[in-house]
């Protein structure tokens, strides 16, 4: 695995366009983990990667050696909050005022009806309220559906509460996510610098929930090497997280 220097970070940091590229070039697999978070809400995946990629650059000339951490963990903020920044600021989609419009009186019409009585208004019922085609109501509703982004900030009506709601308050607590994030990547780093056997062992205990015993029986070792093995990996990977 590719390992940054403080050296070529602080290279970068002075103004060396070589080792800048190098760093962002080698860090792009984290940028997309990040981004590909992000698909189905009307951006293309390279569009995302290249907002991340700033968020990648800003850390990198923010970031300070003395941190004591690993850049692509000190990265993860900054590329998510460029990319939520993006999103946040561009937040629609390419589609006309009056269709918009129209969805979102559809949304109020269902809530009103919802509230009254207490179940949801057929298409039929909505295509004869508003005077128009069933298929008009059917295109509104598809094009203004929560799973396209009009605005971050934009109304959805909730049909389980019966409120509006909108993108930027279903989104996870920034922080949380954010340090979510940051410990699946360390402990990812950590697991893919094991050796294979270290390796088979962790994803045999840890994620497929298998005995000492049934780890040794498929690795052809005894339980007491198994266990003494395992030790050894949490006491190094507790040592490297501490650091």
């Amino acid at each position: 695995m590719y390992e940054n220097t403080y050296d070529e970070i602080l290279k970068a940091q002075k103004g060396d366009e070589d080792a800048m590229t190098s760093l962002v070039k080698n860090n792009l697999g984290l940028v997309y983990n990040i981004a590909k978070r992000f698909i189905g809400r009307g951006y293309e995946i390279d569009d995302l990667n290249q907002i991340g990629a700033l968020g990648l650059v800003k850390s990198i000339k923010k970031f300070d050696v003395s941190y004591n951490v690993q850049l692509s963990t000190y990265s993860v903020p900054f590329i998510l909050g460029e990319i939520k920044r993006f999103i946040r600021d561009d937040g629609k989609v390419k589609v006309s005022r009056s269709v918009k419009e129209l969805g979102y009186r559809i949304k109020q019409i269902q809530k009103e009806y919802f509230n009254k009585n207490g179940k949801e208004i057929s298409i039929d019922e909505l295509a004869k309220n508003l005077k128009i085609s069933k298929e008009d109501i059917a295109l509104a509703l598809e094009i203004n559906s929560s799973n396209v982004v009009t605005s971050i900030n934009a109304p959805i009506y909730n049909e389980k509460t019966g409120k509006d709601i909108s993108i930027e308050d279903m989104l996870p607590d920034n922080k949380n996510q954010e340090n979510a994030i940051t410990d699946k990547i360390t402990i990812n780093k950590l697991i893919n610098e094991l050796d294979s056997k270290e390796k088979q062992i962790v994803i045999l205990r840890y994620y497929k929930r298998q005995t000492q015993a049934q780890v040794a029986k498929k690795l052809g070792i005894s339980q007491v090497q198994v266990s003494r093995i395992e030790k050894k990996i949490l006491h190094s990977m507790k040592e490297k997280l501490i650091i």
